[in-house]
């Protein structure tokens, strides 16, 4: 893929990953990206200066109060949120689960909450036992099995003046699929529902607009798009004001401190900050703020990127060894599949011999897994591209599954 306004010069982006001089086509995104050189300096930095915790009156506290506030900025920044309504953790599904103990204790008998079937297990199985815990109704909304779409008309049926949630996917990681979130969202919201969306898997190609997508929380994760280990759930502060989560007694009351426990990893907030202006950099232009130039960049990243996956989904599409799951119309650069007559993972042990990394089993999409009959043979295998994904890579990808066979 040529440079040039609005492109990526890939082979500088490339430059930017040491891990890529192993010589493997890393085709595992949805597991976790690749670390650019910015983020692992960001990291090694931060411990080696003095770092203490949060509230001292000396240099050391002052640092952690500034790496704390511009994972914080970094964060809001790639979602369109503020600063102030981003809860900091160790990943999403944690702080999931925390928010959602949070609202369960506004819940009561009687309540309902609709969930989804494309979703990742981290925004299904915390809602579905919070709500046998306050006695709520789950609803489901299914997934069109031939096309692997979640159909936003369904919603119109599941709510209702008694709904509390809607948790929905901004992409699906295991078919890619990135549902009407908007049109979700503003049905949700006509019934005086939440809205919690999980875009981990969207963060890392497509640019987030918490307001567009009319999503009350939204849950991504650092290690998706080329950070740190960390997660972040973005709200309005003032939604926050009025969750009360279970804390120590000690720890401070403010939003969003009360919904971060224990001391953080102050050392990895640098890099999540990093993770962000690694985003934001990737295209070379796009304005002064750091907003703007991640609106460009990834405008891009969604061009080099749908190119490859159009070119690598229509080839494994035509072979006739093998079945590639769902169709949807929008996705990100993911997708599942399985091969006559092997298993996932031996269809994985074969590409990794090939030099392919790829995943197999079922991503913990098991509801989604379960609806299209999978489960039971292993699941699927899952590719995956990102940004720095190259046209050579996904010819070498496409030669080693035509040429796979059982053993």
């Amino acid at each position: 893929m040529s440079s040039g306004a609005g492109r990526l010069d890939v082979a500088r982006v490339r430059g930017l990953f040491p891990a890529l001089s192993d010589g493997y086509v890393h085709a595992d995104g949805p597991a976790g990206s690749l670390v650019p050189e910015n983020v692992a300096h960001a990291v090694g930095s931060a411990m080696r200066m003095p770092v203490a915790d949060r509230g001292g009156v000396f240099p050391a506290s002052g640092r952690a109060e500034a790496l704390v506030a511009g994972a914080r900025a970094a964060v809001a920044d790639l979602v369109g949120g503020r600063p102030g309504g981003v809860v900091l953790g160790s990943s999403t599904t944690a702080l999931t689960y925390g928010l959602a103990r949070a609202l369960a204790r506004t819940w009561r008998p009687g309540d309902e909450i609709v969930l989804s079937r494309l979703d990742h297990d981290a925004n299904i199985r915390p809602w579905l036992q919070l709500a046998a815990t306050a006695g709520v109704q789950v609803r489901w909304a299914e997934v069109d099995i031939e096309t692997g779409e979640l159909p936003a008309w369904q919603y119109a049926e599941l709510l209702n003046r008694r709904t509390r949630l809607v948790a929905v996917t901004a992409a699906s990681n295991a078919l890619g699929t990135r549902p009407d979130v908007a049109g979700i969202a503003a049905q949700a919201q006509a019934a005086g529902a939440l809205v919690y969306v999980d875009a981990a898997h969207a963060a890392p190609h497509v640019f987030l607009d918490q307001a567009a997508m009319g999503a009350d929380f939204v849950a991504v994760s650092a290690h998706k798009w080329c950070g740190p280990h960390v997660g972040a759930v973005v709200a309005d502060p003032e939604l926050l004001e009025q969750l009360r989560p279970e804390k120590l007694l000690p720890s401070s009351d403010r939003v969003p401190e009360r919904f971060e426990t224990g001391t953080p990893p102050f050392e990895l907030y640098a890099g999540v900050a990093a993770a962000v202006d690694h985003l934001a950099g990737l295209c070379g232009e796009g304005g002064s703020t750091r907003r703007d130039r991640l609106r460009a960049s990834m405008a891009a990243v969604a061009r080099h990127e749908g190119d490859l996956f159009g070119w690598l989904d229509q080839a494994l599409r035509a072979m006739r060894h093998v079945q590639v799951l769902g169709a949807p119309e929008r996705c990100t650069p993911t997708l599942s599949f399985t091969v006559a007559h092997m298993r996932p993972r031996q269809v994985a042990a074969e590409l990794a011999r090939a030099g392919i990394c790829a995943w197999d089993g079922d991503f913990y999409a098991r509801e989604l897994f379960d609806a299209l009959g999978v489960n039971e043979t292993g699941g699927a295998v899952r590719l995956g591209l990102m940004h720095y994904n190259t046209a050579d890579e996904v010819g070498r990808i496409i030669d080693a599954v035509a040429g796979l066979r059982p053993r």
